[in-house]
């Protein structure tokens, strides 16, 4: 027994005498189990961390982010098999994440019969004659991005459609998705007529003193009149319609998104779970995903089991689907967005409507939130937003404070009042920046139907901030650009990012360009329950990453979204850019 015990101390020294030197044998110095994946240096680091704002570089062991500090750190981990990215000075910033988007939807009207470029009726009357010769054996023409600015008090005309195509159904959903222009074809698909009633909760528009009906529809119930009667979209189309949203979004730094509108049945784009699952069983999702599922309102209670059904279901690593999307109003453009007082052109002393009775509303918040879900509320007029926050009240005061995040999107008209309402009932403010300035919108068909007064609460995005309530941003893209740094900038300038010529829009409601960048990113992180995991470069979370050319913090206001993304990261992955850094050109808006 004694003899062997000599041999075995010897046996172990010279393991251990290997091991030390095989380690030291490592080129570099840099054991390779001990190595980076990938190194950025010399750059800008904003890593929207407040114990360490700045750096100069970090690195990235697979998937996670092992390393942030300065460059001698960095390079002290690179190994034989490490990438090695020379930022050159250019910014390096946690990926931006998309409080609220449609990437699928916005998808299918882009590869649709487009009309996002075009800026006056003769040129949407020849993108359609492009589209009725491109697909000639198209049973029905779809697509959409006209905006309401370019019509009479925001109405098209069936009859323009039907000059150019009068005989195939022609489907057309404006940029803000609350309506469409359909031709006579399309009402006489869905027979729709004058002896037609309107749906609850939406309307048929008709031609002034007539009940023929004029070519456009208020609202879901009304547009579903047309949709539900046309083909439902391929599994290939909206697969083809998910992998151009998801690239267009990398292409602008965004890696994490809220899919604000998640139906499980119809025949929209919005339909989008199953397509979502698709490319992640694939390997090809290439973005986070946080799905809303829509609540029906032409539904009660007994949806809600189809809801918690698919939240088990839209289960997977890049998807989950938490939230329940609330619509409770329209626009403030046709009066459909549910006002506290009267319109002020309006002589009827029309208010809107919500979308839900109060009543049934603060029944249904208390029991999705008693299932632990978050709700995220369309909410644009000052009565939508109260009626969200008095049945948020009431669900805290029945289930108890809990960590579901609720957030309302959009906000555009507040009364002060319910200003403060948002930090107290720990309510997300959810805006989309990009709004906030004096467009024709804003011009032409907000502020005559409010009033100077009460258009001083439009999109109030500081005094949300200086009330201590969380701001979040989101794009709402197909409504508009999903390009996170016009949101930004506009934020920061309330003018128009494009060209700076717009007339002043409530100046004291600009906000710093760090507060904006963190609503594009941590606190949308936070929205999304994956605060712990990304939203912020900080040792350990995932390396969701975005480069910029250009130092943000070293722009004029006005100059920030003319920086541009090289390069885009999703888990250490690049899914967007070159690793030279080498620009990309952008797809269009």
């Amino acid at each position: 027994m004694l003899i062997n015990r000599p041999s075995s101390l010897v046996r172990f020294i010279v393991l251990v005498v290997m091991l030390v030197l095989l380690g030291c044998s490592e080129p570099e110095g840099v054991a390779t189990k001990a190595a980076a994946s990938i190194v950025f240096h010399t750059g800008k680091v904003y890593t929207v961390n407040d114990s360490q704002p700045w750096a100069t570089a970090i690195a990235v062991k697979r998937e996670k982010i092992v390393y942030v500090g300065d460059d001698e750190g960095a390079l002290k981990l690179v190994g034989p098999h490490t990438r090695v990215v020379d930022l050159a000075g250019k910014m390096l910033l946690p990926g931006f994440q998309d409080a609220h988007v449609h990437p699928i939807e916005a998808g299918m009207a882009y590869l649709g019969c487009s009309l996002h470029g075009a800026t006056s009726i003769a040129e949407y009357l020849e993108v359609l004659e492009s589209c009725d010769r491109s697909f000639p054996e198209s049973t029905f023409v779809d697509g959409g991005g006209w905006t309401m600015d370019l019509f009479p008090n925001g109405l098209p005309d069936k009859k323009l459609i039907d000059s150019v195509i009068p005989s195939r159904p022609v489907i057309l959903k404006s940029a803000t998705g609350h309506q469409l222009w359909v031709n006579s074809a399309a009402l006489e698909m869905a027979g729709i007529d004058s002896k037609s009633i309107d749906p609850p909760r939406g309307r048929i528009d008709r031609y002034p003193g007539s009940s023929v009906p004029s070519g456009s529809l208020q609202e879901n119930s009304a547009m579903n009149l047309v949709l539900d009667a046309r083909p439902p979209y391929s599994e290939e189309q909206m697969v083809a319609a998910l992998q151009f949203g998801q690239f267009y979004l990398n292409q602008y730094g965004v890696t994490s998104v809220q899919d604000a509108l998640l139906k499980l049945d119809g025949n929209e784009a919005y339909v989008g779970g199953p397509t979502y699952m698709t490319l992640e069983e694939s390997g090809n999702l290439t973005l986070k995903v946080s799905g809303a599922i829509v609540w029906n309102t032409d539904l009660g209670m007994e949806q809600i089991s189809r809801i918690i059904e698919a939240r088990e279901r839209f289960n997977t690593g890049r998807l989950k689907a938490k939230s329940v999307k609330i619509w409770l109003d329209g626009v403030l453009e046709v009066h459909t967005a549910a006002l506290l007082e009267p319109y002020s052109d309006k002589e009827d002393g029309t208010t809107g409507e919500l979308l839900i009775p109060p009543k049934m509303l603060r029944e249904v918040i208390t029991k999705l939130d008693a299932l632990d879900f978050q709700i995220h509320f369309h909410a644009i007029g000052d009565a939508a937003i109260r009626a969200s926050l008095d049945a948020i009240e009431v669900a805290r005061s029945t289930n108890g404070e809990k960590d579901n995040r609720h957030h309302i999107s959009h906000i555009q008209l507040f009364n002060p009042a319910d200003i403060p309402r948002f930090a107290e009932l720990g309510v997300a403010a959810n805006f989309q920046p990009y709004w906030a300035w004096a467009d024709k919108f804003i011009t032409e068909l907000t502020i005559p139907k409010l009033g100077e007064e009460r258009s001083q609460w439009l999109y109030p995005i500081k005094s949300l901030l200086d009330s201590g309530a969380l701001v979040v941003f989101g794009s709402d893209w197909f409504v508009s650009s999903g390009n996170p740094l016009l949101g930004i900038e506009t934020a920061i300038t309330r003018r128009d990012p494009l060209t700076n010529e717009s007339a002043p829009f409530l100046d004291h409601q600009r906000v710093g360009l760090s507060a904006a960048l963190k609503a594009y990113t941590l606190n949308s992180a936070y929205i999304n329950f994956i605060e712990h995991e990304t939203g912020s470069i900080e040792v350990g979370k995932q390396a969701d990453l975005t480069v910029l050319d250009k130092n943000l913090f070293d722009l004029k206001s006005s100059e920030i979204s003319e920086a541009s993304v090289l390069l885009t990261l999703i888990d250490g992955e690049r899914v967007y850019g070159e690793w030279s850094l080498a620009p990309l050109g952008k797809t269009a808006l």
